[in-house]
């Protein structure tokens, strides 16, 4: 009988254990989530015919964060699109456009946050960003197109919330930086409006 209640309790103690210890680090984990939101890109000119275009930005995100008390800290990685282009008439000569969209994004950097409640938590990033731009010339029937890589920073803050143990929803806002294009000096800057929901393993 005395081994059987110490086999129960045991068992109790074995399945509580990581109950807890995920109830007193709920921000533990490997996540994955899908982003959307909005995208601002201008050409950084404080110019009021300074070159701006809006869209809609899209992806996924993967990331990993440690808990320690109140302390997060985590690295992540990331790729979105965007509907976001720009399209400019009579450039060069009447009659011709030119056009930009955005491509593909990369991104990879860390996070530090801290825990407001057990669900709740406020965090900034940091880190490096390499985004892709196609553009097209058109003069009469002639086209000429090429892609450019940006290279540059993130910064951003947000906040996330656990909406139960594994599922969690976010908002952030982020801006980012390219000043260089390819072999180019340039500075463009990219403001970004998002909310991301995850689940955290």
């Amino acid at each position: 009988m005395r081994k059987t209640a110490l086999a129960a309790l045991f068992a109790a103690t074995a399945f509580a254990t990581p109950a807890l210890a995920q109830e007193a680090a709920p921000f533990t984990g490997l996540r994955v989530e899908g982003v959307a939101g909005y995208d601002n890109l201008s050409d950084g000119s404080s110019d009021d015919d300074a070159a701006s275009s809006e869209g809609l930005l899209y992806g996924t995100q993967i990331g990993y964060e440690f808990q320690a008390g109140r302390a997060i800290l985590g690295v992540e990685g990331e790729i979105t699109g965007a509907t976001t282009d720009v399209r400019a008439p009579d450039v060069f000569a009447a009659g011709d456009s030119f056009q930009v969209d955005a491509g593909r994004d990369l991104y990879v950097g860390g996070r530090v946050g801290i825990a407001v409640s057990p669900l709740a938590m406020v965090y900034a990033k940091a880190g490096y960003t390499n985004a892709q731009v196609d553009a097209e010339y058109r003069l009469n029937n002639t086209r000429t197109g090429f892609k450019a890589e940006l290279d540059g920073y993130r910064l951003g803050a947000g906040i996330e919330y656990q909406i139960n143990p594994q599922f969690y929803v976010k908002g952030e806002y982020r801006y980012s930086n390219y000043s260089e294009v390819e072999d180019y000096e340039a500075d463009l800057d990219r403001h970004q409006l998002l909310a991301g929901v995850g689940v955290r393993f």
